[in-house]
């Protein structure tokens, strides 16, 4: 008996190989596979504290460069609501959020009292704001200028934090989140007003 190369069995099993292999290989294909997941309700932002509820640790001085080499110190954000994410071009779970913290962005980005900062932890700001051109992102890019705190970030990327308006952390997640759930922009409107 012959065998058949092109079964449906078989051409599904090459698909699913050549889907496989390009998301080992391309970090978009794995980010737009994570991004997908998110739509249909997984990778929700864990939001533990209700707004009011913050961390009692004092949180150390942070200082980041903006692309037009200006220093950016935390402290002199306090008064405002900062929506800080640590990202890198590389990593799938980054490119998946991003385009739910845009999204996010937009409802606040009239909202004198809100400030997102999208850091860029691979230490090349212009292959990151060059990402963010071609996706059309509306977030500026700003990199680290000097270490990073563990607990703002340790190892993982992406990781994201809100701090209130006294400057105290509400909100830390590692790891990729659906960033424009109800829930996560209740929260930052009410920490906002």
């Amino acid at each position: 008996m012959k065998k058949k190369w092109f079964s449906v069995s078989n051409i599904i099993t090459a698909v699913m190989v050549v889907f496989l292999a390009a998301m080992v290989i391309s970090p978009e294909v794995k980010g737009w596979t994570i991004q997908t997941l998110m739509k249909v309700g997984l990778f929700q932002p864990k939001i533990d504290k209700q707004p009011g509820e913050a961390s009692a640790e004092a949180l150390p001085n942070v200082y980041f460069r903006k692309g037009d080499g200006k220093t950016v110190d935390l402290a002199s954000l306090k008064g405002k609501v900062i929506f800080i994410n640590f990202w890198a071009t590389w990593c799938p779970p980054c490119i998946a959020e991003m385009p739910s913290i845009n999204v996010l962005y937009g409802k606040f980005k009239d909202n004198e009292n809100v400030v997102f900062l999208m850091v860029d932890v691979d230490g090349n700001y212009q292959k990151s704001d060059s990402f963010m051109k071609k996706h059309h992102y509306d977030l500026e890019v700003i990199s680290p200028a000097g270490e990073i705190p563990p607990v703002f970030m340790q190892a993982a990327v992406p990781t994201t934090v809100i701090l209130d308006k006294e400057g105290k952390m509400v909100y830390r997640q590692e790891g990729a989140a659906d960033y424009n759930s109800p829930e996560l922009v209740d929260m930052i409107s009410k920490l906002a007003f």
